[in-house]
């Protein structure tokens, strides 16, 4: 008998390891199967920079995994980003309304689902030594433009147009992206920038500043996303679920600045180091614009003022319905 019980045993054993469920057991057949992430590229129109924080917040948040979106970023400058995207070529893009504006004048049928920058990003800035305080303070100065075209110059155009000053007024001159070069170096007078670049920049280097903004004096749609007509009428659950992840990481950058500046870092190393103090101040400016009641939402008269603005000083041939420029459909608490 005690030849047997090694015997035994090891039928016992089988017997008990036959009632495991084995750990590599089939889910039951009506469990879905997952649905790969859609992919998404959305283009930037600009470099890395911590003023796309919101996005990158929805990245490492894991806002777009929640929408089951995978999205790639194509930085660039592309002049001819809308030209892209009312083709077809791309379905989404970060852009001004103003470039709405001329794209539908020219028959590109792109459509702004979500505003980002509340107020127009372009301001007129100079040393606080020259005193110059409000528009009609640059009459007979000398204003330096980084270019004639795109949304700092008609900005410019727009802040003469609302305060009744004629171009010849101004000495407006040509000087590329040299604005803080030309007003310390005593170039210019002043210069036209976004307030959340330059003038950071003169600050941190000890430089007093007068910062005129142009959305004190003219309300122009500025910054949002963008797509077209097609992806609207063929996919608007994706075009929600983008809008719905972007708005979430908006939110969180303006209640959490600090927490999105260290996520910034990931996307943006050269922001950090000795470069953090003058980035995290580009942030909190750059807040300042997004903020709002109202995440999101696009103002009707706010696009009826712009596109009379271009209209009436020819950068646009002709006008065509606001309402098709623009939807708040998609614009919806998460």
């Amino acid at each position: 008998m005690k030849k047997l019980l090694p015997l035994l045993t090891i039928v016992a054993l089988l017997a008990l390891g036959g009632c495991a469920v084995p750990a590599t057991a089939p889910p039951p057949a009506d469990t879905p199967t997952p649905q790969a992430p859609t992919p998404i590229t959305l283009a930037m129109g600009f470099i890395p920079n911590v003023q796309f924080a919101p996005v990158y917040l929805a990245v490492e948040k894991g806002y777009f995994a929640d929408e089951n979106l995978k999205v790639n970023f194509d930085y660039g400058w592309d002049t001819d980003l809308l030209k892209l995207v009312g083709s077809g070529e791309l379905q989404f893009a970060i852009g001004s309304g103003d470039q709405v504006i001329l794209a539908r004048s020219n028959g590109l049928p792109v459509v702004y689902v979500m505003n980002w920058y509340r107020k127009f990003p372009v301001c007129v800035v100079s040393l606080k030594e020259k005193g110059l305080q409000s528009p009609q303070d640059l009459i007979g100065q000398t204003v330096g433009t980084p270019v004639f075209y795109g949304a700092s110059y008609i900005g410019w155009r727009a802040l003469l147009y609302a305060e009744g000053i004629e171009e010849a007024e101004v000495n407006l001159q040509n000087i590329g992206y040299t604005q803080v070069a030309s007003l310390t170096e005593g170039q210019v007078d002043a210069a036209v920038c976004y307030i959340m670049n330059e003038p950071v920049q003169l600050r941190q280097s000890g430089q007093k500043v007068n910062v005129i903004a142009i959305s004190d004096y003219v309300n122009l749609v500025s910054n949002g996303l963008i797509t077209n007509e097609r992806t609207i009428a063929e996919e608007p659950a994706l075009v929600q679920s983008l809008v719905r992840a972007l708005l979430r990481g908006l939110r969180y950058t303006i209640d959490h600045p600090d927490e999105a500046f260290e996520i910034c870092l990931k996307y943006v190393p050269e922001a950090g180091g000795e470069n953090a103090p003058q980035q995290m101040a580009v942030l909190q400016e750059s807040i300042e614009l997004w903020r709002a009641d109202d995440l999101g939402r696009s103002d009707p008269a706010a696009w009826e003022a712009s596109q009379r603005f271009m209209a009436e000083l020819g950068f646009v041939d002709k006008e065509t319905d606001v309402e098709q420029m623009f939807t708040n459909q998609f614009v919806v608490e998460p």
